[in-house]
């Protein structure tokens, strides 16, 4: 079997929207299967590797997947998409040979809070951000000691930020924009702070001018190095180019619902 994109679309759609479980050619490479995946989703993350699941696997980071296999699934990874969970990987078969595997499970998503229109009232966007992405997972990072980061950067941070690198932790939204631990300071020169960034070399920044960075104005720098100015702020960014379909930046043409992916939950 030559694998190519085509080759994983119709496999999903042999599969079906309501998911499933095939057991594929042995001669054919999983990681190859992996790779072709993770360059569609994401990082993938690792539910059992070796024959040992992580122990935190629930309901909410792809549990579903490993139904179908009871206790012979050998390696699988998992990505979030939408509202399915896709993994690969390999297990036992029923003669108990090890073959490459392909698996979809339903993943339930809490109903997102569209986007507040301009003119809305004081809006939390922090809260409203975990709600359109189906966030119910712990705060990743509660004790980061911004402090100690603002010190060596050598000013204060957008509050919003703060708030969201608590909760989320190391990720990327819709696995596509990810999201720093720490603002990047290789534009600084530039008047520029970098918390976030794409694979396709934008450049997700702050005009860090004046006292106070909860003021600060997003701008995105493209690959081909122009700047793109928002008059708002990291977390209300984030939640318009998420739902938007107007926004210039939106991801709302490619994803119907959204999600955060958290690498600290990867293998």
């Amino acid at each position: 079997m030559e694998l190519t994109q085509a080759t994983v679309n119709d496999l999903l759609a042999r599969l079906g929207p309501e998911g499933g479980c095939m057991y594929l050619p042995s001669d054919l490479d999983p990681q190859e299967l992996t790779d072709l995946l993770d360059s569609r989703y994401g990082l993938p993350r690792t539910l059992v590797l070796d024959g040992f699941t992580d122990p935190t696997v629930d309901e909410s980071r792809g549990a579903a997947l490993l139904a179908p296999f009871e206790d012979r699934a050998v390696t699988i990874r998992a990505w979030a998409y939408g509202n399915q969970w896709v993994g690969t990987g390999t297990a036992q078969d029923a003669e108990g040979t090890v073959r490459p595997v392909l698996v979809v499970a339903h993943r339930e998503v809490p109903e997102p809070l569209a986007v507040a229109r301009d003119g809305d009232g004081d809006v939390d966007w922090v809260e409203r951000l975990i709600r359109i992405t189906g966030w119910t997972q712990p705060a990743q990072r509660p004790d980061v000691d911004w402090a100690e980061v603002e010190s060596r950067l050598g000013t204060a941070l957008p509050s919003d930020y703060k708030r969201m690198v608590e909760t989320f932790g190391s990720g990327a939204f819709d696995a596509w924009l990810d999201l720093n631990q720490e603002p990047w300071t290789y534009l600084r020169e530039d008047g520029l702070l970098i918390w976030a960034g794409t694979e396709h070399e934008d450049s997700y920044c702050w005009r860090a001018d004046g006292g106070d960075p909860d003021r600060w104005p997003v701008v995105v720098r493209s690959f081909d190095g122009e700047d793109v100015p928002f008059d708002c702020q990291t977390a209300e960014f984030v939640c318009r180019i998420l739902t938007d379909p107007h926004h210039p930046f939106t991801m709302a043409h490619y994803f119907d619902t959204h999600w955060f992916m958290n690498y600290g939950e990867t293998g």
